[in-house]
């Protein structure tokens, strides 16, 4: 069995693979493209970005939730014998920063 193709046949080959490697070169070209790499870079960045903040909204989320755990109850209402000292806290904080800065200006 020999492999005798006609020129034909050959010619055909030759223009079905020219057309083959025009395609290439041209996926080629566009990947190559300085405006397609921006482009892939800027949706790599974009990516990270969206990564990055859901996982910081995951983490607020999750530290709002433990505190409003620890000063409101199962029932919704305001654990008093934690927010009391809490709120005396900041009051006394609050206050001596005002003496803080009076005494600042005078």
């Amino acid at each position: 069995m020999s492999d005798a193709r006609t020129p034909a046949q050959i010619e055909a080959d030759i223009v079905r693979r020219r057309e083959q490697l025009a395609v290439t070169l041209d996926e080629i070209g566009v990947r190559m493209h300085p405006k397609t790499i921006i482009g892939d870079a800027k949706a790599r960045v974009a990516s990270r970005v969206d990564q990055t903040a859901g996982r910081a909204y995951v983490a607020v989320n999750q530290a709002v939730s433990g505190v409003r755990d620890r000063f409101v109850g199962d029932d919704g209402a305001p654990r008093l014998e934690r927010v009391v000292p809490v709120a005396l806290l900041v009051v006394g904080v609050v206050g001596l920063l005002a003496l803080s800065s009076r005494k600042r200006k005078a």
